[in-house]
Formats: C-alpha cells, structure tokens, sequence
C-alpha cells in the first residue's frame, strides 16, 4: 500500500504542476480532469501494452482508497478544513447549518433512495429497495473536501460561504452514521431482530453523534492547552496539532464514536483560538501554513485517485448506464427540495433567499467520501451499481457544477 499511495503522490504533484503551468484550472478539478486522461489514455492500452495496464490497475487497487480515505486521509482534511473557518460568524449560521447537516441529509437520503428505487423498476433494473437507501445515505452528504477547495476559488457572500462550508463539515460525519444506520438494517432480518436494531441504532446515533462531538471539544481544549504553553516553539505546536488527529482519530475509532465529527470540532476550537491577539503570532503563521500545505497535498491525493479509479467502474449493460445518467439529474433535483425544505422555515436576511437555495443546491459537491463508502459496500449490497451510480453523480458534480458555480454566483449575485 505504501508504495501505491507513494506513486499516487508523485503523480499528484506532476500533475498539479500540469495544471499550475498550463491548464490554470482551480487545482481540484484539474487534478481530476488530467487523472481522468491518464486512466481512459492507459485503459486504451490494454490491447497493445497489457503489461502497463496491469501495472496501472495495481497501483490503484493496492491503494487501497476507502482504508486510506476514512481511516487516514478524512481527519486531517476535515481538521484543516475547519481550522481556518470563523467560528463566531458560523454560529450566526448555525441553524441553518444544523438542519441542512441533520433534516436536509435525511429528508435526501430517503427521497433519493426511493427515487432510484422506481427509477430503475421504470427502465428494468432490479435493486433492492434497502441498497437504494445506501446510495441515498452515501451520496446525500456534500463533500467537504470538494467544497472547501472550489469556495477559494469562488466569490460568493460570507453568509453563503459560512452556510456552504459550515454544512459540509458536519454533515459528512453525520451522513457516515445514516449510512451504517441503514446497513445494520440490510445486514439483518428486521423481522426477527427489530427490537435489537432499534437499540443497536438508538446507541450508533448516541455514541457517534454525542460521543464524537464531545470528544472533538475535549481533543480541542486539551491541544490547545498544550499548545499555549510552548507557543514560543511554533514546530512544537505544529507537533502537537497533528498529534491531536493522529492521535484522536485513533481513540475516536477505539470509543466507536465519530471520528470526522470529532475533528471538525477540535479544528473549529482550536482554529477560533489561536485567532486571538495573546497567541504568538509566528506560532500562529506556522501552525496555518503546515495545515495549508498538508491541505493543498491530501487534497491533491484524493482528486487523482478519483480520476484514476474510473477502471474500478463495472457498466453490466446499457440499461445501467442510462439509470446513473438519469440518476445525476435525480441526486440534483432532491438536493433542490432537501435544501429548500429545511432553509424555507427560518428566518432569512438575504433578499431572495430562493437564489441562495439554487446556489447552495449547485455548490453542495459530491466527492471521494462518497465514492470511499461505494468502495466499502460487499457485493451482495449492488455494489458494482452503486459503485457506478456514485462515480457518476461524483464527476458530474465536480467538473460540471464545480466549473460552473462561479457563473451561477455571478449570475445571481445574492
């Protein structure tokens, strides 16, 4: 695995000089643009050189992306993600946050679920209905990877920003815990078992939801504390920063509790305090350039593999691949309505707050989380369709809707 992921890397930042120099795309997408060209560019090669495709095709497989992804990559990007966010202006947000991470990803899970369910009845594939809930569960959280990156790369009004950002950070991991919700239910008879998967659920949501939020507060605390007393040694600080989601990531996985909600929270806090005037200014500018730079890094990591991982793709006929062309335009539409549902009860100071809801609706990017879950899902659960359905909806959400925001924005201009 170690030398898949070390090759990976390389191409990663070969490529973000490709990008850098000549295709001046945002880095994301053309991370995943070029990736897409080399993986199509080798599957071309299997006939003539199937010596290189197998290589190819080992790299990407003994990457092993979903270990990888949730398991190492996932703390520290969404960590890096929520250090920079302002956390005093997201708590003028958070309402609006909380029901777009909580109503809006249920209220997506289940609509999406069930129209894919009667989507494929119509053209005449057969998916249970439970594995349709997966797909629901794995593709209605907004990426925060793919979010975070396109929201420098876009003007849009700090309220939005914080509604965007603040969203995708917490609906991740709450979208996670729908996901195993709903597979401790395909895993078991409900019928024999449904007192004990009732409990079984009841104590994932506490343990997951409370648990991890706690946890990322205590890590946060605790690291800061530390931090604050060698602050006049900015790589001691550095060490500590990393040792709070090495380390906390770890104990979260040990306390089956969540482990991204535990380091957006512990980002969060410790982002907000080292803002003040009494830490050290260089320890500060060290501490956010490191995160920066392993940021830029990660991101580039997961970007390429996405790209690369399109020979995983199984398409067993046509019928398949009109059901994840239509499934694209399914996910979008139930986005629309799972916004607009929560966001049309509260209180609004924008002047038309529909404007935002199409932006948050084209702004809210799937990526690598939801592509990892696919990955994790055993065959009996449709994977090869979920898998294809998923990176479908993935690619279509950042290179189209990814390129484009920056229009919608400018268009609307809320």
């Amino acid at each position: 695995m170690y030398e898949a992921f070390s090759i990976i890397f390389t191409i990663a930042a070969l490529i973000s000089f490709i990008n850098y120099k000549w295709l001046k795309l945002p880095n994301t997408i053309g991370q995943l643009v070029i990736a897409l060209g080399i993986a199509i560019f080798v599957l071309c090669l299997e006939p003539v050189l199937p010596g290189v495709y197998t290589f190819f095709c080992d790299i990407v497989q003994n990457a092993d992306f979903t270990h990888v992804l949730l398991d190492v990559l996932l703390g520290f990007l969404l960590f890096a993600g929520a250090l920079h966010v302002d956390i005093r202006a997201l708590n003028k947000e958070r309402n609006a946050v909380i029901l777009f991470a909580t109503i809006g990803v249920l209220i997506s899970t289940f609509l999406v679920g069930a129209g894919v369910f009667y989507l494929a009845k119509i053209i005449g594939c057969e998916i249970p209905f439970l594995h349709c809930l997966l797909f629901g569960a794995l593709i209605s959280p907004t990426d925060p990877i793919a979010v975070l990156s396109l929201l420098k790369n876009t003007s849009v009004s700090p309220s939005l920003q914080l509604k965007i950002e603040g969203e995708s950070l917490f609906n991740d991991g709450i979208g996670v815990i729908v996901f195993t919700g709903i597979l401790l239910f395909a895993d078991m008879d409900v019928a024999e078992h449904s007192e004990n998967i009732y409990l079984e659920i009841v104590k994932l949501f506490g343990e997951e939801v409370i648990l991890g939020l706690a946890l990322g507060g205590l890590l946060g605390y605790l690291g800061l504390r530390l931090m604050k007393s060698c602050q006049d040694n900015p790589h001691l600080s550095i060490i500590i920063s990393l040792a709070v989601v090495f380390g906390g990531y770890s104990l979260a996985s040990i306390l089956h509790s969540s482990g991204p909600l535990a380091m957006v929270v512990a980002g969060l806090y410790i982002g907000d305090k080292i803002k003040t005037p009494t830490f050290n200014a260089e320890t500060k500018k060290n501490l956010v350039g490191f995160w920066h730079i392993l940021d830029e890094s990660l991101n580039g990591v997961l970007f390429v593999f996405l790209g690369l991982a399109i020979h995983l793709i199984t398409i067993e006929n046509n019928s398949y691949l009109l059901l994840a062309f239509l499934t694209i335009f399914l996910v979008l539409f139930i986005r629309f309505i799972s916004v607009l549902l929560p966001y049309s009860i509260l209180k609004h100071n924008e002047e038309s707050w529909l404007k935002t809801t199409y932006i948050l609706t084209w702004g809210g990017l799937r990526g690598g989380i939801s592509l990892a879950l696919a990955f994790s899902l055993a065959p009996e659960f449709s994977r090869n369709t979920i898998l294809l359905l998923t990176y479908g909806a993935v690619i279509f959400s950042i290179l189209v809707q990814g390129l484009t925001i920056s229009k919608l924005v400018k268009k609307l201009n809320p």
